[in-house]
């Protein structure tokens, strides 16, 4: 099968069957839901730390030369600092959670006003101000959401044209990686007022657009193929600052003997996962 059409079969099964898997969650109790994503994105740590330095890296470092492991080494570190500051500019922020501090979707407009300006502010307009700062965090979420599927799209198509067994193994950690988020940020949406029906086709149409990163990756990258070693590293780098800079610190809210054991338990089975699938690729 042509290498555009693996890139965008990848691209669209993962967009629909991440949106698919954060959809049904959905329909699990908010009690419920609270318990399990958590466990979620310990799985989903695993996974993006295993396809970063047991495959993309590698892959880069072999692909590119001994010669070049220092540009290699370089591009990682410049393609950390990137995502440190797309995630300042609330371009690229991952939320696993109803709220948090990128998205203070819980934050009442009181709690920022002294008492006078409480004491003299009816709760209707209180009420109307707090439902447009839901509903535009709920935009946000999706503009965010957007930009970085293309970016997945990108490193999707990166990883495929250097290697079919690559490109299905940062396929699948891309996907573990969004079911977590798509569930947060469908929760966002939802609070925010919009409909459910309306928040779940808007969530899948943001999930798709890695499609539209990923051929246009095909293109610009099978005209300068040198700079494929680079490309993988940057998937690399993303991979590796999503789970140290965003998922890790949230897991360190709960600090029971207990929860970390479950934790580094989960966080091994995703490291597995992608092990054992780049075992039986290469067999």
């Amino acid at each position: 099968m042509p290498i555009l059409l693996w890139i965008i079969a990848a691209t669209i099964l993962g967009g629909v069957l991440s949106a698919l898997a954060a959809s049904l969650f959905l329909l699990v109790p908010d009690a419920k839901r609270g318990q399990w994503v958590p466990h979620l994105v310990s799985v989903a740590i695993g996974a993006l730390l295993a396809a970063a330095l047991l495959d993309l890296l590698p892959q880069a470092i072999t692909s590119g030369g001994a010669a070049n492991a220092e540009r290699i080494g370089l591009t990682l570190l410049i393609g950390l600092l990137i995502f440190f500051v797309l995630e300042k500019l609330v371009l690229w922020r991952h939320c696993h959670q109803d709220s948090c501090e990128a998205h203070p979707v819980e934050e009442h407009a009181h709690e920022k006003e002294n008492a006078h300006d409480h004491a003299t502010r009816s709760h209707t307009v209180l009420l109307a101000q707090e439902q447009h700062r839901h509903a535009a965090s709920g935009w946000m979420i999706l503009f965010g959401d957007g930009f970085h599927n293309t970016l997945d799209g990108v490193l999707i198509a990166a990883a495929f044209m250097t290697d079919i067994h690559l490109g299905v193994v940062t396929s699948l950690a891309v996907m573990i990686h969004e079911i977590p988020q798509e569930v947060g940020d469908l929760a966002i949406l939802l609070h925010g007022g919009m409909s459910r029906a309306r928040a779940l086709w808007l969530n899948l149409i943001t999930s798709l657009t890695s499609v539209v990163g990923g051929v246009i990756a095909y293109f610009a990258l099978g005209t300068a193929m040198r700079f494929l070693p680079y490309a993988i590293t940057l998937a690399a780098a993303s991979f590796i600052y999503i789970a140290v800079a965003d998922l890790i610190p949230g897991l360190h809210r709960r600090v029971d003997p207990e929860s970390g054991l479950q934790q580094f338990s989960l966080i091994s089975l995703g490291v597995l996962l992608i092990y054992g699938l780049e075992v039986v690729l290469h067999h």
